[in-house]
């Protein structure tokens, strides 16, 4: 498996981003032709993104036909780009600010996210509920809806980045309200693992009759300094 924090070449992300739409698409996390994955490539890889091609099935992606885009936009090889890349790309230069190991971007529309997010009211998808979901995903707010590639909602997005970023408390995660979650980390199988902790998490919450409680201040203050969590 690729290491954190690897720098991956060109070829090596396009096999990466294949591989982990396979997983997702096998294991439910996707279906159909939902989601997208992006990577902003490094500049020894040339800059510019990869990304998966709209209406592309991320359990039958092909390597070689990922959209290629450079660092002004413009599509230099692949099939037709996902309309998400503008939303992937203000991610990524929001949450550059606080981190700058962001070098992907995953977008689902998993059960559970979508379920919760369904119902009304909360500010943020979940509570601490776990020390795992406090350690690996930390604060997810929740994005009041908009249509599907919305230019405001790329500009909510942003802003809530930057927001949390200036707080002291940087994000990994956004929930787009009836739509899915946007997870980002510093690779494919790093945002995969932020996602997949998200998911189940949601999970317990959503299956838990009543609704536990949340990790106390002093619990998540111990996860802080013990494990560095940046909650």
């Amino acid at each position: 498996m690729i290491k954190p924090q690897t720098v991956l070449t060109e070829n090596q992300a396009r096999e990466e981003i294949c591989r982990v739409g396979k997983s997702l698409f096998e294991r439910g996390y996707v279906h159909a032709t939902a989601g997208n994955i992006s990577v902003r490539l490094d500049a020894s890889a040339g800059g510019g993104y990869l990304i998966t091609p709209t209406d592309a099935c991320l359990g039958r992606l092909d390597p070689a036909r990922l959209a290629r885009l450079d660092d002004k936009l413009q599509q230099t090889s692949g099939d037709i780009a996902s309309k998400t890349i503008a939303l992937h790309v203000r991610i990524y230069r929001a949450a550059s600010q606080f981190d700058t190991q962001t070098r992907c971007i995953i977008h689902t529309h998993s059960t559970y996210c979508v379920a919760l997010s369904l119902q009304a009211g909360p500010v943020e998808l979940l509570p601490a509920l776990t020390p795992y979901f406090v350690m690996k995903v930390g604060h997810v707010p929740l994005i009041p809806y908009h249509r599907p590639g919305d230019p405001e909602a790329a500009d909510k997005v942003a802003q809530t980045i930057a927001h949390y970023g200036q707080q002291g408390t940087p994000i990994r995660a956004v929930m787009l309200e009836r739509l899915g979650p946007n997870v980002w980390h510093d690779s494919p199988a790093a945002a995969m693992a932020t996602l997949e902790e998200l998911e189940e998490t949601a999970k317990l919450w959503f299956l838990s009759e009543p609704r536990p409680d949340a990790l106390s201040e002093a619990q998540i203050r111990e996860l802080q300094q013990t494990f560095g969590a940046r909650w």
